[in-house]
């Protein structure tokens, strides 16, 4: 789990560098990667997280943006910003399960950022877990049916 901590470390880093500086070309992004991670599959898997949060960002700050109330992206610090912009491309494009994502994204946040980064990450990442069963409930199913169901499958 260290070692893809470093990757997602090394992600972020560039993600950061690409939204203080957006004429960043992908070969100095990938130069970048190349001095900061020297096993081929860490660099690989932080040059999926990288190349894959930027191809969707505008979806992905879109989304962000519909769950982070009181707050619009440009308020957002850049370390907090980019991290929920790679944890969610992480949760919803990769396929990593939601509370690995949360754990790592928790931890970048604490250790780049202020003192309030992660639970602030924390919070707008746990809005954006997909699947997520408030976000997928039906306004016209009432709360009680699960409660119902899940009481009648303890009874089988």
């Amino acid at each position: 789990m260290a070692r893809r901590r470093q990757a997602r470390e090394a992600a972020l880093q560039l993600l950061f560098q690409r939204d203080l500086n957006p004429d960043t070309s992908q070969y100095a992004a990938r130069e970048s990667l190349d001095d900061l991670l020297q096993e081929q599959e860490l660099r690989e898997f932080a040059w999926q997280i990288y190349v894959g949060t930027i191809s969707r960002i505008e979806e992905i700050d879109l989304e962000i943006q519909a769950v982070a109330e009181n707050w619009t992206l440009s308020r957002m610090a850049p370390t907090d910003r980019n991290v929920i912009r790679m944890g969610h491309y992480e949760m919803s494009s990769m396929g990593t399960a939601p509370a690995v994502v949360l754990d790592e994204c928790v931890e970048l946040a604490r250790n780049f950022g202020n003192a309030s980064s992660s639970s602030f990450v924390n919070g707008i990442l746990d809005k954006l877990i997909p699947g997520d069963r408030d976000a997928t409930a039906s306004e016209d199913e009432p709360a009680s049916s699960t409660t119902a169901s899940v009481s009648s499958d303890a009874d089988s």
